[in-house]
């Protein structure tokens, strides 16, 4: 094979993850990234064949990610891209096995998802203000909490994929998995509330044309960077004194729903999970929640236990 064949690989598989799997842009350009990192590495121990990949070459570039200090959740992602890669090369034949299948991943501190109490959700939704800004991104965090979907799915979402009789949004899930979300009372009077507002200000700027249901504030199609930077300035200005991605919100969406009983394989399909062992780890958030809820209101939830031993004073006959 000539020199350059690894790079040309990694192309000819994300090619094939686009058009044969249906991967999103935003998974491929992770892939992208993950594999340009191993790319990098094998370029400098000048393995540019693919046939030149061993396990050996695999741990001792595990082991390097480690020691510059990358957290164990991105070498593990990193691993399980460069799994994928050089299995589609063995499935291809162009290697004679998956030298990768040996690795094992590194173990990760268990993390919960970062929520909010419902007391908390409220404060946050509670906005002062009816300007476009202010509405826009109360719309924002009501569909956010209301439909539990990917921030995403929501800044690609158009006008068009309204249902508004169904009180129900079309979002584009991974995978080119389209499915409903529904709006809630307080996100269906958001949307009532936003839409007009929206349609004067792409007016006033010449921008009909927009399709973009969420507008950042020069009436372009919102990003899930500028979403992120309008929660957590919400954030500071409700006093919560806590950090929240969008994301956060999609946690909170499901948690709260599992602690008010609804069944989990509903809540897995409102996610859009295909497997349901993703949605599970919410039933560990609700546990969670209820255990700090309990050391924060049970009067003897953090008193040090007394000794039991008995003292000549304390004896009875």
């Amino acid at each position: 094979m000539s020199t350059g064949v690894l790079s040309d690989e990694v192309q000819r598989y994300l090619d094939y993850q686009r058009t044969v799997r249906g991967m999103a842009d935003t998974s491929i350009r992770a892939y992208h990234a993950d594999l340009r990192g191993f790319l990098e590495f094998a370029g400098a121990a000048q393995i540019t064949d693919p046939l030149l990949i061993d396990t050996a070459l695999l741990r001792r570039w595990v082991r390097e990610m480690g020691d510059r200090g990358l957290a164990a959740s991105s070498v593990n992602r990193r691993i399980s891209a460069i799994r994928g890669f050089l299995g589609f090369l063995a499935r291809e034949g162009a290697i004679p096995g998956n030298p990768a299948d040996v690795l094992r991943s590194v173990k990760t501190p268990k993390r919960l998802p970062e929520t909010l109490f419902e007391t908390e959700i409220e404060t946050v939704l509670h906005i002062e203000g009816n300007d476009f800004a202010a509405t826009r991104t109360r719309f924002l965090l009501e569909v956010l909490y209301s439909t539990g979907a990917r921030i995403s799915e929501l800044c690609s979402a158009n006008v068009d994929d309204l249902v508004p009789r169904r009180r129900a949004l079309l979002v584009h899930g991974k995978g080119s998995k389209d499915r409903y979300v529904f709006f809630g009372a307080g996100a269906y009077a958001a949307m009532k509330a936003y839409l007009p507002l929206r349609r004067e200000y792409l007016v006033r700027r010449g921008m009909r044309d927009q399709k973009a249901l969420i507008l950042n504030l020069r009436g372009g199609r919102l990003t899930p960077r500028g979403s992120a930077d309008i929660i957590v300035r919400r954030l500071q200005e409700a006093g919560l004194g806590k950090y929240l991605t969008p994301h956060g919100f999609r946690h909170s969406f499901a948690t709260h729903l599992l602690n008010h009983g609804a069944d989990i394989r509903i809540v897995q399909e409102m996610l859009g999970h295909s497997s349901l062992s993703t949605t599970q780890i919410y039933t560990s958030v609700g546990m969670e929640r209820l255990r700090t809820i309990y050391r924060d209101a049970h009067p003897h939830a953090r008193r040090p236990e007394r000794s039991h031993k008995t003292t000549e004073k304390e004896s009875y006959p």
